[in-house]
């Protein structure tokens, strides 16, 4: 089950108390305080894990609780430490607090981790108030409270490419093509329900990660279809691919999907429908004689300046030029980026 958002509450072990003890010993008529400190409570931590795709886990445990730190014992023993507690999650996960508050961590390494709630300290026993002026204290400390928060985590897939268009447009098939993902496909509407992701192989040690994005159709912005609830994970793409169905047996007009997809990545993030693009015409195979809705696609991409390209993800037709391209781009942004950042 693909699960990307979630709220859990984390709640950090409390410190053991401090202890109260006076050394016994036989021959040693003036014992001296000789109680230990409490041990401090468990902390929480959150772990990147490249192995973890969904935040499923946590919709079952929502509550996370460490332990708490032992008292303090006599001999000047100090208590046990509660254990820690590490929550893996997806790379990619941006942990905030709840009801849209500011974003805390932002895991994109595996690997990388951050504390969330941290234990509270253990108290002190009356071994450590003994002075030359009071040497039979009885004063002892209690152990502080652990941390506790309610958090919201919403994880937002990390790839290069984001695949975007309509249902049944033929993204999944173009990924399965391209790339070892093996989603579902079917010929009915939304057989995507979660974004896939797939790595392509480029040869030579060089690839990149394209994410298939479930189907839009109009008014997704305002709830319709599956929404643009998984919009938020092209948010970290560096290129946008838009896959429109050219099939004459749609009985929609090819440049008219374009435009709805465009105005629905504007409803969600200016920022997003900003991003450079490629725009693929998918199932050219089946136009036969006719080409118009090729040939007026092909002319707005034009006046656009958007890279264009005919494919068939079925039958593999235009496919090394697309994947070439997406190559090319990918570099040129990145040598951009070296540059903005040097």
């Amino acid at each position: 089950m693909f699960v990307d958002q979630v709220t859990v509450t984390l709640k950090a072990g409390r410190g053991g108390d401090g202890c109260v003890s006076f050394r016994r010993e036989a021959g040693v008529p003036k014992g001296g305080p000789d109680g230990g400190r409490g041990g401090d409570g468990g902390s929480i931590s959150f772990v990147a894990d490249e192995n973890v795709s969904s935040l499923a886990w946590f919709r079952f445990h929502p509550i996370q609780k460490a332990k708490n730190g032992a008292p303090g014992e006599g001999n000047n023993r100090q208590g046990k430490r509660g254990a820690d507690v590490r929550l893996t999650v997806p790379v990619g996960t941006v942990i905030r607090e709840k009801d849209g508050g500011a974003v805390l961590f932002d895991l994109t390494l595996h690997g990388q981790s951050a504390v969330a709630v941290r234990g509270g300290k253990g108290g002190r026993g009356n071994a450590s108030y003994a002075t030359s002026t009071h040497q039979a204290p009885r004063e002892r400390q209690p152990g502080r409270p652990g941390g506790e928060k309610e958090l919201f985590l919403e994880l937002k897939l990390i790839a290069d490419v984001g695949l975007v268009g309509f249902p049944n447009a033929g993204k999944s098939t173009l990924i399965s093509r391209i790339s070892a993902a093996r989603p579902l496909i079917a010929d009915y509407p939304f057989t995507t329900l979660a974004p896939n992701l797939g790595v392509v192989d480029l040869g030579e040690y060089r690839s990149f990660v394209v994410a298939d994005i479930p189907g839009l159709i109009e008014g997704a912005h305002l709830g319709q279809g599956l929404g643009i609830r998984f919009l938020r994970h092209i948010e970290r793409t560096k290129l946008l691919v838009h896959i429109v169905d050219v099939s004459p047996y749609t009985g929609r007009d090819p440049l008219e999907d374009y435009r709805v997809i465009m105005e629905e990545l504007e409803a969600f993030s200016p920022e997003v429908a900003a991003r450079p693009q490629v725009l693929a015409a998918n199932k050219a195979d089946t136009l036969g004689a006719d080409t118009s809705r090729l040939v007026r696609l092909r002319r707005m991409a034009a006046r656009k300046k958007i890279p264009f390209f005919a494919i068939s993800a079925l039958t593999r037709e235009g496919l090394k030029p697309l994947v070439a391209a997406l190559a090319r781009t990918l570099e040129r942004l990145r040598e951009e980026g070296g540059k903005e950042a040097a």
